[in-house]
């Protein structure tokens, strides 16, 4: 910060200049990036996750969302918040059951918001995003 006295034309007056060292802007990183999505943007050491839902209906949607965290260069362990969207309530207990045994109990809960939404197709019953630290 500086001050300076500046000329308006009638007189004088002291105005407050800020200054910044020049800064490289950052870099933004997209994993697996396509023109509409990509799986997760990192920018700022953040890694921001698309809606992660099931490849294969038998397999469990905590795997997939483990997998593009590692992609990510993250884990659940620096989870900073994610958003469930589960196409019905009732599968709220359910979920919540799943959720808990992946998270353990070693207090590593991040944030989290569920909401009952219609999902892109009636064979999608969960959708979770994501937002992690990097390690």
């Amino acid at each position: 910060l500086s001050v300076a006295w500046v000329w308006t034309g009638a007189d004088y007056h002291r105005e407050c200049l800020f200054t910044h060292p020049k800064v490289a802007p950052m870099s933004i990183q997209r994993i697996h990036p396509g023109n509409r999505l990509c799986d997760a943007t990192i920018h700022n050491g953040v890694a921001y996750l698309a809606g992660q839902i099931p490849e294969d209906a038998s397999l469990p949607i905590a795997a997939q969302t483990q997998s593009v965290l590692a992609l990510a260069g993250s884990d659940k362990s620096r989870i900073l918040s994610a958003t469930i969207y589960l196409s019905s309530m009732g599968d709220f207990a359910a979920m919540n059951a799943v959720w808990d045994a992946w998270m353990g109990t070693t207090g590593i809960g991040p944030a989290r918001a569920t909401v009952e939404a219609r999902l892109a197709s009636p064979e999608i019953k969960v959708e979770i995003m994501v937002i992690a630290a990097q390690i």
